[in-house]
């Protein structure tokens, strides 16, 4: 294979394959077969994991957003009648606060 010191932009690289190492791995593969054991992957997933998987299921399949919550406060906001409650705004940006120092 080249050398990444001897590349230079615009030309094409070429794949080289060494044949050497080609023949090792068809000899490995050969004394694999006639031994009879094939190695097998094995994949094993902790208690977390799981949770977290059906965790990640239930989310993908609910919707990201209350659609009837949106449209109350935009028309709420449309007609005029949408009310901030400066106090409550406050405690909950303190309290969003105090969770990301929690972090």
């Amino acid at each position: 294979m080249a050398s990444i010191d001897s590349l230079r932009s615009g030309q094409v690289m070429t794949n080289l394959r060494n044949s050497s190492s080609t023949n090792t791995t068809q000899g490995r593969t050969e004394a694999r077969e006639e031994s009879g054991h094939t190695p097998k992957d094995a994949v094993s997933l902790s208690s977390q994991a799981r949770a977290v998987g059906q965790i990640h299921q239930q989310l993908a399949t609910e919707p990201s957003f209350d659609r009837t919550k949106v449209e109350a406060i935009k028309n709420a906001i449309n007609n005029g009648s949408y009310q901030i409650d400066a106090d409550r705004l406050a405690n909950n940006i303190l309290r969003f606060e105090d969770e990301l120092r929690g972090l």
